[in-house]
């Protein structure tokens, strides 16, 4: 590797590629013509001496060398970051910039959690990244946060997770419905009513899944819908039962009950998690602590 045709816009340029999955994403982002991207990798490519991409069913794939520069290119980014962060907190005090991706349904958590935080530092910035559990896999496993919040964490020995917050999933019905007038329900009772079902991979129809599993019960009827508020407002609307986390409800003002079913709720947990290979910014540690301590003193207010 010749180190001396190195340089960060290069750099730059190919952690575009590598985050958007594509050059021409990537041209895009960097407002910049695609024959320039490719020029700019091709040149990435010969000072290190071999390919870093290659494209496997017309998707682009890292080489073995593309991920070694790519976390090496992350790294740089972030001591880079932290230099900036220390050269401005000698001049204006507490300040910094944090990146922080939950899963759709910790979007609830949010708001009340990160005013607090802004009263305690004001300078501080934080974006936030909100998806499906998949697009925060893909950008926990691109290193492209500080912290991240899942309830159902990823696994491996580059995964630091910390549970900071139960997370109860209920089974909820319309207030119309024939099993909200029951003081006492089993879930046979409700087997062959229509369930309306988080997509594959999401953490609640995993547990929800795993544990229909372990009861040997097979649903009748379901049916598939990608979000939680979706979710939620068909259940108010009669279209089918649910199981939902409590940080989801928004009871009284829900059209919909908790039914007391035996086995329910389902106990989960929001876990804090940050990838072990990324350096934490000052400024993402106290917030870290902050998530930790202020979700400690969280209880579930439905209690039922």
């Amino acid at each position: 590797m010749d180190q001396r045709l190195l340089t960060f816009r290069l750099l730059q340029v190919f952690r575009q590629v590598v985050q958007h999955g594509s050059i021409t994403a990537a041209s895009r982002a960097l407002h910049l013509t695609q024959p320039t991207v490719s020029l700019q990798l091709k040149k990435l490519s010969d000072a290190v001496g071999t390919p870093l991409v290659d494209y496997q069913q017309q998707k682009l794939q890292l080489t073995a060398a593309g991920e070694l520069l790519y976390q090496a290119a992350q790294d740089i980014d972030d001591r880079l970051s932290e230099l900036r962060f220390q050269l401005s907190q000698q001049q204006s005090g507490s300040i910094g910039s944090i990146s922080l991706a939950v899963v759709n349904t910790a979007q609830y958590l949010l708001p009340e959690l990160l005013a607090a935080f802004y009263q305690d530092y004001p300078a501080v910035q934080v974006t936030l990244h909100i998806g499906n559990r998949a697009r925060i896999l893909e950008r926990f496993e691109q290193q492209q946060d500080h912290l991240y919040l899942f309830s159902h964490p990823p696994s491996g020995d580059h995964v630091h997770a910390k549970p900071v917050v139960r997370n109860p999933l209920y089974l909820v019905a319309p207030l119309t419905h024939w099993a909200a007038k029951q003081s006492k329900l089993s879930f046979q009772q409700l087997k062959t009513e229509r369930f309306l079902l988080r997509e594959p991979g999401s953490a609640t129809r995993m547990i929800f899944d795993t544990w229909l599993s372990s009861q040997a019960i097979e649903l009748a009827h379901s049916m598939q819908i990608e979000t939680n508020e979706a979710i939620r407002l068909s259940v108010s609307a009669g279209l089918g039962l649910a199981v939902l986390s409590a940080h989801t409800l928004q009871l009284p003002h829900d059209r919909l009950v908790i039914l007391p079913v035996q086995g329910f709720p389902l106990s989960s947990h929001w876990y804090l998690v940050r990838h072990a290979n990324k350096r934490l910014p000052p400024a993402a540690m106290r917030l870290q602590q902050f998530i930790e301590q202020s979700l400690a003193k969280w209880h579930d207010p439905l209690g039922v």
